[in-house]
């Protein structure tokens, strides 16, 4: 069973696309029993007919149950300047969360999606003293497929032609592209731009720009969710960048980060180390002391 706590539309996004494509049964939890109820109901309707699966809706932990994986989207309140600005109620929340999925379903893969992201990935784990490999932070991988979209719009060419186009670092305003490793039509994307700071601005403001359209993203982030998911539950393999707490890993101890990983159906089977120039290595440094200089600040006043 796939579980998603918070029934918002992220939350009801990522369950849309667990149902319809037959993933597995799913259960939308949310504060508000009504809201969880409405959705499921919706969705219902979008069960493939040969599906043997289905989706209900609650405000009962307990019927977390037998979760093979349980993503939270939940939110306390909704960011306007930038994704820490709600982080002390945030961490609240999510420490809450974390002690009735302890309670009720210790053994499950743990997604979390809710902002800010990296500081919520650390203090869930530390919380519920879960494997650090089934505590996944998903947001890196969207904004990676942002920085490929830049790309293949400055270049006028489509995404399938950019290759390697990573982020990683925090899921922020300090988030950190990998020029270095990224081509395009086999060209390397460090020789054919001066300056990385247009596109680079250009991805850590995306979701900015779209809320000048739209309320907030919702279907990248699902998919990109859903991915992972999909990988879980029929043991596929899947690279991307996500957020794990790191214990030496590209030389960083006790913080919570976007870093490429390994993911099949036992969570993280690794996280890899991949190259990168002088800058970017600054870059990430910078990225992990902010996320660092968080945690801390949560600690020193939440006691």
């Amino acid at each position: 069973m796939i579980s998603i706590i918070g029934s918002g539309r992220v939350g009801a996004s990522i369950a849309f696309l667990c149902v319809s494509n037959a993933l597995d049964d799913v259960l939308l939890i949310n504060r508000t029993k009504s809201k969880a109820i409405g959705e499921s109901l919706d969705i219902a309707n979008a069960i493939p007919s040969t599906s043997k699966f289905s989706i209900h809706g609650t405000d009962d932990y307990s019927q977390l149950t037998g979760s093979d994986i349980i993503v939270i989207t939940a939110s306390d309140k909704v960011y306007s300047k930038n994704r820490t600005e709600n982080m002390m109620s945030q961490v609240i929340m999510i420490k809450e969360i974390a002690k009735k999925i302890k309670q009720y379903c210790p053994s499950a893969i743990i997604l979390l999606v809710s902002n800010p992201l990296d500081i919520l990935t650390y203090f869930f784990q530390k919380e519920t003293g879960f494997p650090r490999f089934k505590v996944i932070g998903v947001a890196s991988s969207l904004d990676s497929s942002r920085f490929r979209y830049f790309i293949s719009e400055k270049f006028s060419v489509p995404q399938a032609s950019v290759t390697n186009a990573l982020v990683l670092g925090e899921h922020g305003d300090s988030m950190v592209p990998i020029f270095s490793g990224v081509y395009v039509n086999g060209n390397s994307l460090l020789s054919l731009i001066d300056n990385r700071d247009p596109i680079t601005n250009d991805v850590r403001n995306y979701w900015k720009t779209l809320r000048n359209y739209k309320s907030r993203s919702q279907l990248g982030i699902a998919k990109n969710t859903y991915d992972v998911i999909n990988t879980i539950i029929n043991a596929k393999e899947l690279l991307i960048p996500a957020s794990v707490v790191l214990e030496g890993e590209y030389g960083e101890n006790n913080v919570a980060m976007g870093v490429p990983v390994k993911i099949n159906q036992n969570g993280i089977s690794e996280i890899q180390k991949i190259e990168l120039d002088g800058v970017e290595s600054a870059l990430l440094k910078e990225s992990s002391n902010i996320i660092s200089n968080y945690i801390n600040y949560i600690k020193i006043n939440s006691k």
